[in-house]
């Protein structure tokens, strides 16, 4: 029987094994990183290594990484109403993308009725216009755009909109989690005052997220409460071997990031173009940058529940857009924010690839998808 083919990296990728060597190497320690004797002074060692990576590979000082519990705690806990724009005034409003990650439409600490959300072109990247409008309509804002869609692997022009935040006197989050390890991602090159990111994304454990903060960041106030641990900035005994494996994983996916990417993206190519040479599929947001890993397609008359079905059962793991949302019988917000039509949106499947994907895994991909184009799709 064929070993299984793995393509919902966007979900969670494999543990790297570097990343697994780490984490059994802090499983053997003993000591609480916030103890001052032997033992907790090399807890704390691996925990400070690791930050000391996350920093490097995003472009920030150390001190300014805040290890949290995953993704979407970092994410909560960057939308902090106490922030201090640049005026030195908190900024009390909030404007989030259409397609950003749930946990970001959630809206963080800010009282739901203060959250506004800037549109999306059918290509699903932000409108720049209307963020513009909505910064002028009102007093200094904290802004939240992705780096990279989850679901269609679209690339947001987040340094042009870290302009437009910053002359209206504003702050940006952004959540990165997608680009990390995918593409080059560095605060200062885009503009960012906050970013986000997940370690279960780049080859780390589930568990482990990180907010990384801009140099004089001031107002940020913590959800958890209770000793000093990061700096006062999130209370709670650090989980250091999943830090490690954060810090391994970061270290060793940067190392081979550009001969990655160049090798994902011909394989996603290949697979695109297979894919819609078979029962009329579509591919969204082929018309702009991507992430190299990430097909997100539909066929006229394809229920994207069953489509997940059918590949699984032909050995192939994939998704029907976030994995946060599987389970819910309802259109993908993306899609619907990209202003496609409900039905297009139930029928929206994701394929995402990454570093140990090989050509063979892409030909059994077409393989199942030519099976099922013409068992789902027919007449």
């Amino acid at each position: 029987m064929p070993s299984r083919v793995y393509l919902d990296w966007n979900a969670t990728t494999p543990l790297r094994v570097e990343a697994r060597a780490a984490m059994l190497a802090a499983y053997e320690l003993i000591g609480n990183p916030s103890s001052v004797h032997a033992e907790g002074r090399e807890a704390r060692r691996l925990v400070e290594d690791a930050r000391g990576v996350l920093a490097t590979a995003v472009g920030a000082l150390p001190r300014n990484v805040v290890f949290t519990s995953a993704g979407t705690e970092a994410n909560t806990l960057a939308l902090s109403p106490g922030l201090r724009g640049r005026s030195g005034e908190p900024v009390l409003r909030l404007l989030v993308s259409a397609v950003e990650h749930a946990s970001v439409l959630a809206g963080g600490r800010f009282p739901a009725e203060s959250a506004r959300q800037v549109r999306v072109t059918r290509s699903g990247v932000v409108d720049l216009d209307h963020l513009r409008e909505l910064l002028a309509d009102g007093p200094p804002a904290l802004v939240s755009i992705m780096a990279a869609n989850n679901e269609t692997g679209a690339l947001q022009p987040v340094a042009e909109a870290a302009g437009l935040v910053q002359e209206a006197g504003g702050l940006l989050h952004v959540d990165a989690i997608q680009a990390l390890g995918k593409i080059a991602f560095n605060m200062n090159t885009v503009g960012a005052d906050l970013a986000t990111f997940s370690a279960h994304k780049i080859g780390g454990p589930k568990g482990v997220g990180a907010l990384v903060v801009a140099e004089g960041l001031a107002g940020l106030e913590p959800v958890l409460r209770g000793g000093g641990q990061e700096l006062g900035r999130r209370a709670g005994t650090e989980n250091v071997a999943g830090i490690a494996g954060f810090g391994a994983a970061v270290r060793a996916g940067l190392q081979t990031l550009q001969e990655d990417a160049e090798r994902i993206s011909s394989l996603r190519d290949r697979l695109e173009n297979g894919l819609k040479s078979i029962a009329g599929a579509s591919v969204f947001s082929d018309n702009g940058r991507r992430l190299p890993n990430t097909v997100l397609f539909t066929a006229p008359g394809l229920k994207a529940e069953t489509a997940v079905i059918g590949f699984d059962l032909e050995g192939i793991a994939v998704s029907s857009g976030s994995a946060c949302s599987s389970g819910k019988v309802q259109p993908s917000h993306v899609l619907s924010a990209m202003g496609f039509d409900p039905v297009v949106a139930q029928g929206a499947v994701r394929l995402s690839l990454g570093w140990s994907t090989e050509p063979e895994d892409i030909n059994r991909a077409l393989e199942a998808w030519r099976k099922l184009g013409n068992t789902l799709l027919r007449a």
